[in-house]
């Protein structure tokens, strides 16, 4: 495999370079939906019982002291409480919006290693194949070993970027499939929320 690197030309030091810069925005990605991820069920039954026996204050605190997307939305609705459920509602949705940036932050650069990678390498193909041309030219001969080795040469660059791509696209749409599943979390954690903001206020007036 090192010798098939040394052999693909320079073009295969600017793919590498994108497998590393991709593999470190994976790592990245991955210890933050590590830290966004919790248990929602759970985490509603706290908040539930927060709300059941110390009020607002105390479901507040219960965020305050949990990680992750759920709980900061929960939080920017409960700090909203007193004005109404309507500021609540919106609170949600603003933080809600924000907190997705903060997911969907660094999935550009894997789309982006993505695309360039095995344009990079059709580029290194190209390139190698007017090399294997000349070469041939040169010697005035177009016998089997010379073209042969040419072109295998040339589409190496070729393999190694479509390899890279192939890496990169699995890690782009696994984040993509997790982070979906946490919007989704997040929408429907936040309708039990608002309904129990509800009962609350209902149970308070009678």
């Amino acid at each position: 495999m090192v010798q098939y690197f040394y052999n693909g030309g320079a073009f295969m030091w600017p793919i590498l370079l994108c497998l590393i810069f991709g593999i470190a925005v994976s790592i990245y990605k991955l210890w933050n939906l590590i830290l966004a991820s919790i248990n929602t069920r759970k985490f509603l039954v706290r908040i539930k019982n927060a709300l059941s026996e110390g009020g607002i204050e105390g479901a507040m605190e219960v965020c305050a002291n949990t990680r992750g997307p759920v709980a900061s939305i929960f939080h920017a609705g409960l700090m909203r409480a007193n004005r109404g459920l309507d500021h609540v509602e919106k609170a949600i949705m603003n933080a809600g919006t924000i907190e997705m940036s903060e997911l969907e932050r660094g999935l550009i650069w894997l789309s982006t290693v993505a695309t360039i990678a095995p344009m990079l390498g059709f580029t290194g193909t190209v390139a190698g194949m007017v090399k294997a041309f000349d070469d041939i030219a040169a010697a005035n001969d177009i016998s089997p070993s010379i073209v042969a080795n040419g072109i295998s040469i040339a589409l190496l660059t070729t393999l190694f970027g479509l390899i890279v791509a192939m890496i990169i696209q699995f890690s782009h749409n696994f984040f993509v499939s997790r982070i979906d599943k946490l919007v989704i979390d997040m929408e429907e954690s936040s309708v039990e929320l608002v309904d129990s903001l509800i009962e609350m206020e209902n149970a308070a007036k009678s």
